[in-house]
């Protein structure tokens, strides 16, 4: 379907989302301004019933601004794996208040679930995918029971298996929405310097994409921005993205 019959199409009912209204959704709005996307899927698409997801890393600020600017009271869910520098923790309450952010929700892992599958805390240690399932992928997924859809920070750039990623794509139980997929590494520096947003205090210690401590290190120049993430561990995904 081309764009210009994309156009003509009606729009979907809102929430009545399917996998067959995803080819005119990315045809209409593939091109647009996040901001556009945003104020479309959030206060017409599915009103009342989308949350942001955000892990507050190096490029979190971007999306949380816009965001904040179309509803602050859009629910932003934070998965608090308990494993999370306190950089970021700290990062997180301070944009919070910087952007009035009015219904942020920490998830934690189930306590059960810990003392069964981690009670010493160190599964990461041994199978990463596992400690991923436990503290990101089952939380998350209870998380969003409520929700039709969520939005995602991730970009093409970022490579691997998001090099075509779309700005609108359906998974087995949500939409998912994307609308930074076509920003570039620049655009998004452009876009903190002209909003004045803060950086992730780990951002000017070689950290370009942050999560839990044990499974994220510096990168060198040239590096992929993710190569950070498991390295050596031939994994590039938790699992939110590839399993939920």
């Amino acid at each position: 379907m081309s764009a210009q019959q994309a156009l003509l199409e009606p729009s979907p009912r809102p929430g009545m989302i399917t996998d067959a209204d995803i080819p005119a959704l990315n045809a209409r709005w593939s091109g647009a301004p996040a901001a556009e996307i945003l104020d479309y899927a959030i206060g017409e698409l599915f009103p009342g019933r989308i949350a942001l997801v955000s892990s507050f890393g190096t490029e979190a600020a971007v999306l949380l601004h816009l965001v904040s600017k179309v509803d602050p009271k859009t629910p932003v869910v934070f998965l608090e794996t308990e494993k999370h520098f306190a950089q970021t923790l700290q990062y997180r309450n301070a944009l919070e208040r910087r952007l009035g952010l009015e219904d942020l929700r920490s998830i934690r892992p189930s306590a059960k679930a810990l003392e069964a599958e981690d009670p010493d805390g160190d599964l990461w240690r041994s199978d990463t995918e596992a400690c991923c399932d436990l503290r990101k992928v089952r939380p998350l997924a209870d998380a969003l029971e409520p929700f039709n859809a969520w939005i995602s920070g991730r970009k093409q750039f970022h490579g691997a298996g998001r090099a075509r990623l779309p700005v609108f794509e359906a998974s087995r139980t949500h939409i998912k929405v994307n609308p930074l997929a076509n920003w570039s590494k620049d655009e998004v520096a452009q876009y903190m310097s002209e909003h004045d947003l803060p950086s992730h205090p780990l951002a000017d210690q070689g950290f370009a994409s942050i999560g839990c401590w044990p499974c994220t290190h510096p990168i060198t120049d040239g590096e992929d921005v993710r190569a950070g993430r498991w390295p050596g561990a031939g994994k590039t995904e938790c699992g939110i993205h590839t399993r939920l």
